[in-house]
């Protein structure tokens, strides 16, 4: 059992998400260490995986980088709303090739089989395409009181991907491209048992985190359980166990400045960040503006192994301007922190292209 205190957690879990002061130097690696890149449509200031990207790699990172190595050299893909390295996807194929994991999908597809090969014989002829190019031959129609009632070529797509018959080829403009599976994801290789990819999963998972508990209820579009991979320990002033990455222990850190997404795998697990930095947060874009503590689309501040605060920004991109709407700071900044926080904001504003 190994006994921690929370700096050094803390220090293993900034280390472990590449937040340190070595920086990487490149796309994939940061794609490998990380595990995914959580995909999502909000641009208050940059989509999510660009600022991920941004915040390890700095200005080295332009956008136009990872649409490459998605649609050319084919290094990443796109998987259940997040970008993931090609090779990982042999973690994924045993859980893939099974039927739909609840009742629902598996009777729906059943009930639409035909419907099924008219999607994947239009694929075949003329993919890549859009959803809206897919005619609707389903039998029995998706129901639900939700957004996707009726969506029915949406949700087989999604059913099918799942299934790893088809896979997102690429993008025009925000709309997906859909093709076989077979012409965008490598050849599968020797295929892993199922019990040893979710093994090699969890270890995976914990490398990325550095350090976190075998089973939580907290969970963005993956979960945050790392079951029994890496050794026990203990961290001082936090009950329960944990799991560490043996790979971090006794590795000298040496911390920085930066500004994170709020979808951030550092502070996605609320309670983790609770629990190990001290530091209260909720993404706030859903909630009415008058009910709003820190802002939209608030940035977490992270100074060497400290989260220290949020801050209020958006990307003005018709005016030309990055606007700071407020700083806040869980603790007074020191004149260290103001000015290093200060220098993040200029340099993402120059990273946006945008005056401050």
């Amino acid at each position: 059992m190994h006994r921690l205190s929370r700096v050094d957690a803390r220090r293993i879990a900034v280390r472990a998400q590449l937040l340190d002061a070595d920086r990487p130097t490149g796309l994939l690696d940061v794609v490998r260490q990380l595990t995914l890149l959580q995909l999502d449509p909000t641009a208050a200031v940059a989509p999510n995986a660009d600022l991920v990207l941004w915040t390890r790699l700095g200005q080295a990172y332009d956008p136009p980088q990872l649409r490459h190595a998605l649609e050319v050299d084919r290094t990443l893909v796109e998987l259940w709303a997040t970008v993931r390295p090609a090779e990982d996807l042999r973690l994924y194929r045993p859980t893939m090739a099974r039927e739909p994991q609840y009742l629902r999908p598996r009777e729906w597809l059943a009930a639409n089989e035909g419907f099924r090969a008219d999607v994947l014989a239009r694929l075949r002829a003329d993919g890549p395409l859009q959803s809206r190019d897919l005619a609707d031959t389903s039998s029995t129609p998706w129901v639900s009181t939700g957004w996707t009632g009726e969506r029915n070529v949406t949700q087989m797509l999604e059913v099918l991907s799942g299934r790893g018959e088809i896979a997102v080829a690429g993008r025009r403009g925000k709309q997906r491209l859909w093709d076989l599976a077979e012409r965008v994801y490598p050849a599968p290789g020797e295929p892993l048992p199922e019990a040893d990819a979710v093994r090699e999963r969890d270890r995976r998972r914990l490398q990325a985190l550095g350090i976190a508990r075998a089973r939580t209820d907290q969970s963005s579009v993956e979960t945050n359980d790392v079951g029994e991979a890496g050794e026990p320990a203990q961290v001082e002033g936090v009950p329960g166990e944990w799991r560490v990455d043996p790979g971090q222990l006794d590795r000298p850190f040496t911390g920085r400045t930066a500004l994170l997404s709020p979808f951030d795998r550092l502070v996605h697990d609320r309670r983790r960040a609770r629990e190990l930095f001290g530091f209260e947060y909720t993404l706030e874009m859903y909630k009415p503006a008058a009910k709003r503590r820190w802002g939209y689309f608030a940035l977490p501040v992270l100074h060497g192994d400290r989260l220290v605060g949020k801050v209020d920004a958006k990307a003005d991109r018709k005016a030309g301007r990055f606007v700071v709407h407020a700083v806040h700071e869980d603790e007074p900044f020191t004149a260290e922190v103001r000015d290093a926080v200060q220098a993040e904001l200029d340099d993402l504003a120059g990273w946006l292209g945008l005056s401050r």
